[in-house]
C-alpha cells in the first residue's frame, strides 16, 4: 500500500506526523523534539517529495531513498524528519494488524525496568538526593541517573566541587542496592575523564555516559580502555558509518541510539543488529516524555540485546513545559520501577485533540 499523505502538527518543540496510505489507513509518529518547527520544514521539503507514493510495507527502502536523494544533506535534521515518517508508518501497520509495534518487530507487550533520569545541573547534590528518595518511595525506582561536569564543559564543573560532592551524596542517600548512572555530556578531556572515572568506580557507579566530546571517538576509546566501569554513548550519532565504526572499534561498552535522532525504528533496528552481532548491549537515549520514550519502550521489548533499563525522564513543567498536555492517556505510569507496553494496536497512545488544534498544520500529498 502506497503512502498518500503526510501531515505535520507543530510547535517549536514538538512535531507530530500523521501518515495516510492510499486505502485510508493512518498512523501517528513524531520527529525529534527541539527546533521541531525547523524539522517540520525539512519533512515537507526534503522527505515527503521522495517518500510519498512509495510502499508503506518497506520502510527501509523508503528511508534509504530519502537518504540517497538528499545525499548532500547527511546530517541530523534530515534523519530527525525521517523518524517522523518511520514512526507514523509503524503505528499505521500496528493498527492495520491489530498489534502493538513491539510485536511487529519481534517482541511482546509487558513491563520495562526504568531508571529515573535527571536532566538538571542547577540542582544541589542534597536536593537531587532528596528528589531521588521521593521518587524511589513513590514509584519504586531502583536505578537513577544524574549529571556530572558541565555540558561540553572543557573539563569545567557546573560549579567548583559539584561532581566530587554529588557522587558520594547520592550513593549515601540511596544505599548500595541502587544502580547509579552518570552523564557527563561531553565534558572532559581523556585524562580528566579517566580521573573522574576512577572516582566513579570507587562509588560503584555502573554507567558513565559521554565522558568526552561525543564526536571524538579516539578520546572516548582511551577512557573505555582505561576503566572497568561501562562507558556509554552514541545518542547524537545519526550516520550508519559512525555506528559501524563505533561498534567495530569498541569505542564504548554500551550503545545509546536515540530512535528519533537516528531516523526511526527501522534504522535503529539496523544499529541494534550490528550491536547484537558484536555482543554489545543497547540502552537507548530517551530524554523527554514526548513519544520518543514510548517508541523506545516498544523497541526494548523486542531487542535480544536490550540493556538493563529504559531511560525515563523525571522532569516536569518547570523544565519541560512543552511536554505537557500531549496525550489523552498516560503511557508513562510507573509502578515498582517499571513502565508497561500495552497490547493496544500501534503505539497504544491517543494524542490530545486540543494540542493538535493549537499546532501549526501543514500537509504534503502524492500527486
Amino acid at each position: 500500500m502506497k503512502l498518500k499523505k503526510l501531515e505535520s502538527f507543530t510547535d517549536s518543540f514538538v512535531c507530530f506526523v500523521r501518515a495516510t496510505a492510499e486505502d485510508g489507513a493512518q498512523g501517528w509518529g513524531q520527529v525529534a523534539p527541539y527546533c521541531a518547527d525547523i524539522t517540520a520544514q525539512v519533512l515537507h521539503r526534503q522527505v515527503a517529495p521522495h517518500a510519498l507514493g512509495m510502499d508503506c510495507g518497506d520502510i527501509d527502502a523508503m528511508l534509504d531513498t530519502v537518504r540517497d536523494r538528499e545525499h548532500k544533506f547527511p546530517g541530523s535534521y534530515l534523519r530527525r524528519a525521517m523518524g517522523g515518517v518511520d514512526t507514523a508508518i509503524w503505528d499505521m501497520r500496528g493498527k492495520r494488524e491489530g498489534k502493538p509495534v513491539c510485536a511487529l518487530i519481534g517482541g511482546t507487550p509487558g513491563r520495562v525496568r526504568a531508571y529515573a533520569s535527571s536532566m538538571k545541573r542547577d540542582v544541589t547534590p542534597a536536593d537531587e538526593a532528596e528528589r531521588f528518595q521521593r521518587l524511589r518511595d513513590a514509584h519504586g525506582f531502583d536505578a537513577f541517573k544524574f549529571r556530572i561536569g558541565a555540558e561540553v564543559g572543557r573539563d569545567k564543573d557546573e560549579w567548583e566541587g559539584r561532581t566530587e560532592e554529588i557522587v558520594p551524596t547520592i550513593r549515601k542517600a540511596l544505599g548500595d542496592d541502587a544502580a547509579l548512572l552518570v552523564d557527563a555530556n561531553s565534558c572532559y578531556s581523556p585524562a580528566k575523564a579517566i580521573e573522574v572515572g576512577k572516582m566513579l568506580e570507587d562509588s560503584g557507579i555502573s554507567h558513565y555516559e559521554e565522558p568526552c566530546p561525543y564526536w571524538e571517538f579516539a578520546q572516548t576509546k582511551q577512557v573505555t580502555d582505561a576503566l572497568s566501569i561501562d562507558v556509554c554513548g552514541g545518542e547524537q550519532d545519526c550516520m550508519m558509518a559512525n555506528w559501524q565504526g563505533m561498534i567495530e572499534g569498541r569505542i564504548v561498552d554500551v550503545l545509546q541510539p536515540d530512535v528519533l535522532y537516528l531516523g526511526g525504528i527501522a534504522r535503529t533496528l539496523r544499529v541494534a543488529r550490528m550491536a547484537e552481532a558484536a555482543k554489545m548491549p543497547v540502552t537507548p537515549h530517551a530524554a523527554n516524555l514526548t513519544l520518543v520514550t514510548l517508541f523506545t519502550m516498544h523497541l526494548m521489548r523486542a531487542l535480544p540485546n536490550a540493556g538493563k533499563y529504559l531511560e525515563l525522564s523525571i522532569e516536569g513543567p518547570d523544565y519541560y513545559p512543552w511536554q505537557e498536555g500531549l496525550f489523552r492517556n498516560d503511557p508513562y505510569e510507573v509502578s515498582e520501577g517499571h513502565v508497561t507496553v500495552t497490547d493496544a494496536p500501534g503505539w497504544g497512545v491517543e494524542l490530545c485533540p486540543d494540542w493538535l488544534d493549537r499546532a501549526e498544520y501543514r500537509v504534503s500529498e502524492a500527486g
